[in-house]
């Protein structure tokens, strides 16, 4: 990685803010590291705006006006290290550590901080899903069991999902499914399992819980708008989850499998 220069201010802050978007951050986090950022490097007249998927600025940097950017930036995944290292960044820019290219240079490098190895990334849907199963169902190890099954087949099926690039919607819609078609095979082949708290306990890493949580905190900071994308985001998504159990349970009730 070549080493930046001559990077204004105003770039910096939209590199952090970008970062802090694509990563799941809430909006008032966004605009507030990007005010601090420019303050700090006494860029005048700045005004940020930011939305869920898009960042828009203007600011007076070295007695030259900036005309307003526009970044549409996607929400790639979530991945909360990154966040809050770009924080980490902020305080430190404030304690005057960095100039700007080095601090450039270093919200680069938190791009590249990679997720969690994906054998961790089993290990942890197969216990929760199981644990998640054993607190809402009836305390089964049996049950607990089947849910690891499926939270193991389910993180295998997000990664293919996530290496080919497909629709959230339709990922969470044939997901869901997934797990209740795995559910039932289980419960008819091998466990005599309890199916609602198997398929409940294994959807939880489906569910929009960051995005719903995202959305009340923009809500309850004056940001409607981004709250309400949200709050539709996470809607969506659960009516999708809800979609996928649902048609696969019918089509077992109508195949004559009792749903207990």
């Amino acid at each position: 990685m070549s080493k930046p220069e001559n990077i204004s201010a105003i770039e910096l802050s939209f590199l952090m803010g970008q970062i802090l978007l694509e990563n799941g951050a809430e909006i008032s986090r966004i605009q507030d590291t990007m005010e601090r950022v420019v303050n700090h490097y006494n860029v005048e007249n700045f005004n940020v705006f930011v939305l869920t998927n898009a960042i828009m600025a203007t600011g007076t940097e070295n007695g030259k006006e900036h005309s307003a950017k526009l970044k549409f930036t996607r929400t790639s995944s979530l991945h909360l290290g990154r966040v809050a290292e770009i924080n980490q960044i902020s305080r430190e820019i404030c304690e005057n550590k960095y100039n700007i290219e080095e601090a450039y240079e270093k919200a680069l490098k938190v791009r590249e901080i990679p997720s969690c190895k994906k054998w961790i990334a089993v290990i942890a849907a197969a216990v929760s899903c199981a644990c998640y199963c054993y607190v809402f169902g009836q305390q089964d190890l049996l049950d607990s069991l089947a849910a690891l099954i499926c939270g193991t087949v389910l993180q295998f099926y997000l990664f293919f999902t996530e290496k080919n690039k497909i629709s959230k919607f339709i990922v969470n819609i044939t997901a869901s499914a997934l797990v209740a078609f795995v559910s039932i095979i289980l419960k008819e082949t091998l466990l005599p399992i309890n199916l609602s708290p198997v398929v409940i306990g294994s959807i939880f890493p489906l569910l929009p819980g960051v995005a719903l949580t995202t959305s009340i905190r923009d809500f309850l900071n004056s940001d409607y708008i981004s709250g309400t994308i949200r709050f539709v985001d996470a809607t969506l998504i659960g009516g999708c989850i809800a979609i996928g159990v649902g048609v696969m349970i019918k089509i077992y009730s109508m195949l004559g499998g009792v749903v207990i």
